[in-house]
């Protein structure tokens, strides 16, 4: 197994584990991206969104292969260039911000090649 493939695994597994962590506790989402939920709606969302969807988005690249390593690559990609964005338009230069970006350039890098 060379790097790349442990590299791909990693950032699948490392999102699949993130999902896992906020559907079963989702306030814990609060340490690492500032966004708490005040009422039970607020976290339907946060078991949905950053729990389901990246259980899924970790989980399908196992199944289909290269296509969706590909796909959760473009996803990081994208979702770093937002967070860049952010960090500039919005002045939040935030030492969490800045960690996310980086993981997200590094996993979407290992993921698309």
């Amino acid at each position: 197994m060379n790097l790349i493939l442990i590299m791909k695994i990693i950032s699948a597994l490392a999102t699949t584990a993130t999902g896992l962590l906020v559907f079963i506790k989702p306030e814990s989402a609060y340490a690492f991206t500032g966004l708490s939920a005040p009422g039970v709606r607020g976290i339907s969302e946060l078991r949905a969104i950053f729990g389901g969807l990246f259980i899924a988005l970790g989980l399908v690249p196992f199944w289909l292969g290269t296509p969706a390593y590909l796909m959760l690559g473009i996803g990081y990609l994208t979702i770093a260039a937002a967070r860049a964005f952010s960090i500039v338009y919005d002045k939040s230069y935030e030492r969490s911000n800045i960690i996310s970006l980086v993981i997200e350039i590094v996993c979407g890098v290992f993921l698309v090649m």
